[in-house]
């Protein structure tokens, strides 16, 4: 029997450009940034990171473009000490960038272009090797569904604990919920995903469609549902947030790094919940994503 532990994140590789302005700028208007600057990002990128700061084993399956930012991205997964060997650089292809606007209220709009991330290569053996051995795959959707649901079907099959962040939101069909054990999504992916409009009637619409459902709400902190019932709601922490980018995947890589180490699901939302409180505070995805220790010492002064 093959012996699972720690996390594969299946997922995408960006540099984000994040210009700070006073607003987020409307349809045809022109604004000045106060500044330009460049993180490592992309959603996969931004969990694997949470992952391996919450102090759990994690693989990192993506790809790269073979120029400059591909190279800088490489480094971030060594410094991390992220298991790199299943990021394969593409030839001839840009690594994916996100321009990033973000808003003197925290607020921001991303524009991301894949590059890279959108191979349409299936999981080779090697991938589908690290995926069975893991205790939990996550994977998001900004790289080609077909792998998603390839790698959550593979996964499933080998008794690992399947996550899917399901950002950017899409329509999402019955085989790849059928696979999942997670789904989370916030609020707009909520609604989108299950074209409702009404937030309570989206959420009994997709907690009915998987196992577990995650919707995390803001301010208003997440709600969990299991077998078509809600089990509980998790409050947000008030912190002052500066840059709200990267937030929703602290929550998915910090909770997934809980769960691959055996803790109940109302203690990984609390731990995931303070880890996004806290990577609001600062700029930048990668940069704002806390340790285990700072998320431990940050929960125990709110005992």
């Amino acid at each position: 029997m093959t012996e699972h532990s720690g996390v594969v994140v299946l997922g995408s590789l960006n540099m984000d450009i994040v210009l700070s302005v006073e607003r987020i700028p409307g349809p045809g208007e022109t604004l000045l940034a106060r500044e330009m600057d460049t993180y490592p990002g992309g959603k996969g990128l931004n969990q694997a990171v949470a992952v391996a700061r919450a102090n759990a084993p994690c693989t990192m399956i993506g790809f790269l473009g073979t120029d400059d930012f591909g190279r800088s991205l490489r480094d971030v997964l060594e410094t991390e000490r992220i298991e790199n060997s299943r990021v394969l650089e593409i030839k001839g292809q840009t690594t994916g960038q996100a321009f990033i606007t973000v808003s003197q209220s925290a607020e921001n709009s991303i524009v991301v272009v894949s590059g890279a991330n959108i191979n349409p290569s299936s999981l080779t053996e090697r991938d589908l090797e690290s995926i069975a051995s893991a205790r939990v795959l996550l994977a998001q959707l900004e790289i080609p569904i077909s792998r998603v649901s390839q790698a959550a079907r593979f996964a499933k099959s080998k008794g690992s604990t399947v996550v899917l962040n399901a950002a950017p939101a899409t329509e999402l069909d019955d085989d790849l919920l059928s696979n999942l054990d997670f789904l989370i999504v916030n609020e707009h992916e909520a609604s989108i995903i299950a074209k409702e409009n009404d937030l309570p009637k989206a959420m009994q619409k997709l907690a009915g469609k998987v196992d577990n459902l995650i919707v995390t709400l803001g301010k208003l902190g997440s709600v969990v549902f299991s077998n078509a019932i809600e089990l509980f709601r998790t409050p947000a922490f008030e912190v002052k947030a500066v840059d709200t980018t990267g937030a929703g995947d602290t929550f998915c890589g910090a909770f997934v790094a809980a769960i691959s180490k055996g803790e109940t699901i109302q203690f990984a939302v609390r731990y995931a919940t303070a880890a996004s409180a806290l990577a609001v505070t600062k700029q930048g995805a990668v940069p704002s994503i806390p340790t285990e220790a700072e998320v431990e010492e940050f929960l125990a002064a709110r005992l």
